[in-house]
């Protein structure tokens, strides 16, 4: 991994962390909201994040921060299969 992509995925984790504390404690955010924080362009060249984003909320999860959620109820990450949201660890 680069330093460059090491720095994104810190940036991804941030930026998890700062829109769920943002929000309502029960809210969740989508993978998309982090990587359309972190992108600095105005086009769609955010979407090249959304795996990145996924994995930041994967290594949170591992930490105790965050839950991933499908359907409302938290998964294991590793079996989460199609879309995904984040809220804070209960």
């Amino acid at each position: 991994m680069t330093d460059r992509e090491q720095q994104t995925d810190r940036r991804l984790e941030r930026a998890i962390l700062e829109l769920l504390e943002a929000r309502d404690p029960a809210a969740t955010i989508c993978p998309s909201d982090a990587a359309r924080a972190v992108y600095a362009g105005n086009d769609d060249g955010w979407r090249a994040l959304m795996e990145p984003a996924r994995r930041a909320a994967r290594r949170l999860v591992a930490a105790g921060e965050v839950e991933i959620t499908q359907g409302g109820q938290p998964v294991e990450p590793t079996e989460a299969r199609g879309p995904i949201r984040i809220r804070r660890a209960r």
